[in-house]
């Protein structure tokens, strides 16, 4: 549309209002008339003119008279052009323009509007930004519709910035509409009474609606009384409004507080107030923010019956909220549901009583303000003429946040001499100063930076001086220095001008940033609004008439209950105790799952997890087991023991309820991300049934699922609602007409046991047991931790295969605060991650080079961006991490550990991302280079996105993606391999001589001195009846020309056997501690030679502590290391092959057949210690012993599981493990066996039999081993010394790859 044709529509818009808009706000739908076009020049005020013609009356938008527009004198940022629009009005778009054939126009500029002309108020762009972009030439209209529409009478266009070239020039035009109200005013002693009707009808809904403008800081708003003598109040209270629920007691209670909201609501401008009762909670809302209470039990039925207004009308025992402080100020549109009741006031109705002298007007009182905005804010004003005798009276009041800032300074007749009262540490400080020197200081007061106006006074006369803060005390001084300031000498409020030293202007200390009013000396008040007109004193960086305070902690920023403080220009968030980090405590400081700290090498324990990460959900501490494959959140109640239940007449059930140590959605959160949950549900029973009742009525059951639950009618192991336990499903129950053991109603115990498995009735809430009161019953149950394990998010992930592939999602609705995280894998230097966009704003991840991750964003500010660089590649096909966070102070990036990158917004600048596009993954539409590789756990606030789901249905990507062990692969430890799993990795520890998840927790025995361990390596195939003799080719040819042994020790015995190798050739290798507390090595490779001897020279082994030795043999090279000592080598002479291994013994050795008496002696000593992580090349033989005895290994003696690593023997897995409660003894009763599956007399007796022919078998399956006579066969030294001495294969010089038999039927040592 052409802008003569937009001129057309206005005015026909305009004429079409008059004649037959009914005005206001009252039913209007379109509210944008011009409200300028037909005003009056006597409605334009400005700060000066340039001259006649370019005055403020011709600054209406395509009008050409005068010079075109208005020009101030002076270009500067102190300049305004004032609007009367004769009446308050709703104000919903400005529009500027430049001056008229001119270069001058503004580029940008502040609003103010106000009701009276006084105590401006700014308008700001979501509550922070106050500028408005303006115009770029002198003849385009720019209109700016606000965001929010603004009621008043007067608006204020102050100049930020202008054409460079030219001068400020400006033509306006305001859009609105006409707004009616009914208002009243109140003077502290005046109030209305609201009696409802006994015919009216009752709602369920009730809503009290109303705008306030206060004078003071406190004071009762709104009484609410109703039946019950129950009431609801709400009252101001140092600027805030707070909601109490009050009832009459002969105590006095003053009430309890439901919600506090709103802050600085006494700053003198309408505030718009919303209380509704529903029927479960209350809604208190002030201006744009609404908080939700829960309704008391007692206001669950309550109605109100009378409304007291502006003050509380004295009726029963009920102590006054705010005793003797009515409601100071003006009301507008007081609603009661659809009754205006101001309105009703004014029709005199008999339901609404007058009380006092309310009238229906606001005349309200003018306090101009003035505000020091930044460092270089002063106000200077002159001494009076009288304080040249030393009688000196200054008084103001002041706002602030800040702890710190200077009030006031000025100088004295003595030699340089200056007076100092200024802030520090929230306290009001005075101080005299001469040369540098401090001659007195007094100070007073404390948290003064609360934002609440305080007073300040000082007066000094003759030798008295003395500073007072809101009219208390103080501190008072006798001083002989009376404050005599020169003719010359000047006050400066707030700071001192960049040119200072030359008007003898001081500051020592910080400026003062905040707001003062009611300057006063010697009791007469500064006329600012002369100081604005340049009449009195001087100024800069002020804004008077206005106080321009803002709470930067209502609302609060802070999330997860974090603590907000505020400073003048900024706000802090501590979050030291919320659990949260950042700098709006948004992110996390737990991982979301037990997975993930399993995949960060941590091992089992008690852990704090949080489960939506920075969302609503509270972190909760959980019992993270990872003994096992599966990864085990464990969440426990406050009964997990057997409890037992006797029959009592006078019980016909039994109640237990289970509270967890979880809140109600931390545990909904916890099931629902886990791919399995289970609770185990024991019940052992003697004549207590449990669903067998005639009339089908269940005698007992349990409570499960989400918030109360529902009630269950199954049994552990059972499906639900199938009446049934679990020998039911199995069709193997004690009685097979029933379905439950326990319905058989035996007068013995058994027990219907089993795990509950459905996570949609979990947890386990509470348990009724109904058959206890008959004579002879008897009950006992235990039901389990919750158990669940599978992270459904942390490996769902996509795989990109072509750079034009995406995929999209819904459009990521996060204004204020945001983070995103995910894991990403590629072998391309570059690819988009992540972009979301919207008009002007957008966000987006990528990975701009190999070394190099960037998050750009715009939320309206221009675009910024925030990289991080890193040292070591990215695209190495390995995982790495990506966390985003972006909020109202801050946007921060961290990659993998790299230190975060961080950007800090704009003070003043726009906060709210505002997008609309789809969120797109791995690429957009319009971009080419796409992501190429995997994303995985892609998480926006907590919540994560299916990227899997997602994969399915788009082509050139594809769900899931392999490869975790080029990342993941460092957790095993030991020699573990990582083995590849579909969703994730886990660790092979069959090559290890550790155990558990990453092969990280050592296999450890404690041995006594007869404590023997033996492991075959080789064994002669089975002999033949007839043979007299056994040939060597029977034996399988295990040769070895080196060997890698490692074990750790702690023992206080010397001498003692650690390790014996045997041989079918006599040949040996011994590990052992001699009797000077030295390790040594003996080798015999050669059965027709000496043995040879290594012995170390680290001493004190047997000294109790823990001592780890590797031993590598290779051919004649031996090395030794111990603990961290240096490394021995040694050279052996005799041979190099150790033929045909037999055996390994760990300890005493039993059988000495072929060692010299004294080695005897040794090897018969054996071991009194812990050994631990013994490993022989592939073979583990205390691993084998322990974990997986079978026939390759023979224990004499106890053997005691142990940890090497603590002082004492221990069950080194006791701190990890989580034992199922079925592993715990069954409860029985004493007399009584316990009854599990089906159970007979002869069943018994048969069973008992059978265990003895097997006992008998076995013993004589035993004494005839050792009957047997076995004969060893030796090779012919001669074939020995015939094979090739040549040969330099390790560590086996045969057809043996390794220590492991080879053959038809391949065996693995240990599995």
């Amino acid at each position: 549309m052409s802008l003569g044709n937009k001129r057309l529509a206005r005015m026909i818009a305009f004429v079409a209002s008059v004649l037959f808009g009914s005005g206001g706000t009252d039913g209007e739908d379109v509210c944008d008339n011009p409200l300028v076009y037909n005003l009056p020049p006597s409605s334009f005020r400005s700060s000066s003119q340039l001259s006649s013609s370019h005055g403020p009356g011709f600054a209406k938008v395509n009008r050409r008279e005068g010079a075109g527009g208005w020009s101030p004198l002076l270009s500067d940022k102190n300049q305004w052009l004032e609007v009367d629009l004769q009446k308050r009005t709703q104000i919903t778009a400005v529009a500027t323009q430049g001056r008229y054939g001119s270069s001058d126009w503004l580029t940008s500029y502040l609003l103010m509007f106000s009701d009276t002309g006084h105590n401006w108020r700014q308008y700001r762009q979501e509550d922070v930004l106050g500028a408005f972009p303006g115009n770029t030439n002198a003849d385009t209209v720019i209109q700016y519709k606000l965001d929010y529409p603004v009621i008043a009478r007067y608006l204020r266009l102050i100049p930020l910035d202008w054409n460079p070239t030219g001068r400020i020039g400006l033509r306006l035009e305001i859009y609105g509409c006409r707004y009616t109200s009914e208002v009243a005013g109140f003077d502290g002693r005046s109030s209305l009474v609201y009696r409802l009707s006994a015919r009216m009808s009752w709602t369920a809904r009730e809503s009290i609606s109303l705008k306030f403008k206060t004078f003071k800081a406190s004071g009762t708003l709104l009484h609410a009384k109703g039946q019950r003598d129950h009431s609801l109040n709400l009252a101001l209270e140092k600027g805030r409004l707070l909601l109490y629920h009050q009832q009459d007691l002969s105590s006095g209670s003053g009430g309890k507080l439901l919600v506090s909201l709103g802050s600085l609501l006494d700053d003198q401008h309408w505030h718009h107030v919303k209380l509704e009762r529903l029927s479960t909670h209350l809604n208190l809302t002030v201006d744009k923010n609404m908080q939700q209470v829960h309704v008391p039990a007692e206001l669950s039925h309550w109605h109100i019956h009378m409304l007291s207004v502006a003050a509380v009308q004295s009726h029963g025992l009920q102590t006054p909220i705010l005793p003797n402080r009515n409601f100071c100020g003006c009301l507008e549109n007081l609603l009661y549901n659809d009754f205006n009741l101001i309105k009703l006031a004014k029709q005199n109705s008999q339901q609404v009583i007058a009380v006092g002298n309310m009238t229906f007007s606001c005349n309200e009182p003018v306090f101009v303000a003035v505000t020091f905005t930044d460092s270089h804010s002063f106000l200077q004003l002159p001494v009076l003429t009288s304080w040249l005798s030393g009688i000196v009276s200054i008084t103001l009041q002041f706002r602030t946040w800040n702890k710190a800032g200077l009030l006031l300074t000025f100088g004295l007749q003595q030699q340089e001499g200056s007076v100092f009262l200024y802030l520090s540490e929230a306290r009001l400080r005075l101080q005299i100063r001469r040369a540098g020197n401090t001659l007195l200081e007094l100070s007073t007061g404390s948290g003064l930076n609360d934002g609440q106006w305080h007073s300040v006074e000082l007066n000094s006369k003759e030798n008295h001086l003395s500073i007072t803060v809101d009219r208390d005390e103080g501190a008072t001084a006798h001083t002989r220095t009376p404050l005599l300031p020169t003719a010359e000498s000047q006050l400066f409020f707030g700071g001192c001008p960049a040119q200072a030293v030359s008007l003898d202007c001081r500051n020592p200390f910080q400026e003062f940033q905040g707001c003062m009013r009611l300057l006063k000396l010697d009791s007469k008040t500064v006329d600012l609004i002369k100081v604005q007109d340049g009449r009195l004193g001087n100024y800069n960086g002020l804004q008077i008439d206005m106080c321009g305070i803002i709470d930067r902690c209502s609302p609060s920023h802070c999330e997860h209950e974090g603590t907000c403080t505020q400073s003048w220009s900024t706000f802090h968030c501590n979050c030291s105790k919320s659990g949260y980090r950042g700098a709006t405590c948004h992110s996390s400081n737990y991982e979301q799952s037990c997975e993930i700290y399993k995949h960060k090498g941590n091992t089992s324990g008690q852990y704090y997890i949080d489960v939506d990460g920075s969302g609503p959900v509270k972190p909760q501490l959980v019992y993270c087991n990872m003994t096992e494959n599966q990864t085990w959140i464990i969440i426990h109640h406050n009964n997990t023991d057997l409890t037992t239940v006797h029959s009592s007449p006078e019980t016909n059930q039994h109640f237990a309820n289970f509270h967890y140590t979880s809140e109600e959605k931390q545990l909904s959160a916890v099931i629902s991300q886990s791919e399995h949950c289970e609770q185990e549900l024991l019940y052992h029973c003697r004549r207590s049934r449990l669903f067998n009742t005639l009339d089908g009525a269940p005698l007992s059951w349990w409570v499960g699922g989400p918030a109360s639950g529902e009630i269950q009618n199954y049994w552990g192991g059972a499906l639900p609602g199938s009446r049934q336990c679990m020998c039911g499903l199995k069709d193997n129950c004690l009685d097979s007409s029933f379905y439950c053991n326990c319905d058989a109603d035996y007068n013995l115990w058994t027990n219907d046991s089993g795990l509950l498995t459905h996570k949609e009735n979990l947890p386990v809430r509470s348990l009724v047991l109904g058959d206890i009161h008959r004579p002879g019953s008897e009950a006992a149950y235990r039901v389990g931790p919750l158990r669940c394990h599978g992270d459904q998010n942390f490996w769902n992930a996509a795989f990109f295969e072509e750079e034009t592939s995406y995929l999209h999602f819904p459009t990521f609705q996060e204004e204020l605060n945001a983070d995103i995280s995910f894991l990403f894998k590629t072998t391309s230097s570059s690819g988009l991650f992540l972009e979301n966009l919207g008009i002007k704003d957008f966000i987006r991840i990528e990975l701009s080079s190999s070394t190099e991750v960037i998050f750009s964003f715009d939320v309206g500010n221009g675009p910024l961006e925030v990289k991080v660089r890193t040292s070591l590649p990215l695209n190495d096909n390995r995982w790495h991490s990506v966390q985003v966070e972006r909020n109202v102070k801050e946007a921060s990036l961290q990659v993998d550990d790299f230190p975060a990158a961080i950007q800090e917004a704009p003070s003043d600048g726009f906060i709210h991302l505002q997008l609309n596009s789809q969120l797109f993954i791995g690429g957009t539409a319009s971009r080419q280079k796409g992501f190429l590789g995997c994303i995985r756990s892609l998480q926006l606030n907590g919540v994560t996105l299916n990227l899997e789901e997602r994969a399915r249905i788009t082509p050139g990507v594809r769900p899931g993606c392999p490869g975790h062990c080029s990342s993941y692969a460092t957790l095993c430890q030991n020699q573990g391999r990582c083995m590849e799993k579909a969703n994730g990795f886990s660790c092979d520890c069959s090559q290890s001589a550790h155990t558990g998840v990453f092969c990280h927790k050592e296999v450890s025995g404690s041995f006594k001195s007869t404590t023997s361990i033996t492991y075959i390596v080789t064994e002669p195939y089975e002999m033949s009846r007839n043979s007299s003799y056994l040939h060597s080719s029977i034996y399988l040819d295990i040769t070895l020309r080196g060997e890698d042994i490692s074990l750790s020790f702690r023992t206080s015995q010397s001498p003692a056997m650690l390790l014996y190798v045997s041989s079918f050739y006599r040949e040996y290798l011994i590990l052992l501690i001699n009797k000077h507390d030295e390790l040594e090595v003996r080798y015999k490779l050669h059965s027709n030679r000496d043995e040879e001897v290594l012995n170390s020279r680290v001493m004190n082994l047997a000294d109790g502590r823990l001592h780890s030795v590797t031993i590598r043999r290779q051919a004649d090279s031996v090395s030794v290391q111990i603990d961290k000592n240096a490394r021995e080598d040694f050279n052996l002479t005799s041979d190099v092959e150790f033929n045909n291994i037999k055996s390994i013994t760990l300890g005493r050795l039993s059988e000495s057949e072929g060692l010299d008496a004294n080695l005897a002696g040794l090897t018969s000593i054996g071991f009194t210690g812990c050994l631990s992580g013994v490993r022989f090349n592939s073979i583990y033989p205390l691993k084998a012993a322990l974990l997986h005895p079978d026939s390759r290994v023979t224990v004499t003696s106890p053997l005691v599981p142990s940890s090497c690593a603590s002082s004492s023997p221990a069950d080194s897995y006791a701190a990890e493990t989580t034992h199922s409660l079925s592993d715990q003894p069954h409860f029985v009763d004493p007399g009584q066996p316990l009854v599990n599956t089906s159970r007979s007399d002869s069943a018994l007796i048969g069973g008992v039999i059978a265990v003895v022919i097997f006992v008998i078998m076995c013993t004589a399956a035993i004494m005839a081993r050792f009957i047997c006579i076995r004969k060893e066969t030796y090779r012919n030294q001669e074939v020995k010394a015939a094979k090739s001495e040549d040969s330099h294969e390790f560590p086996v010089s045969s057809q043996a790859g390794s220590l492991r038999v080879q053959g038809e039927n391949q065996k693995e040592f240990f599995i």
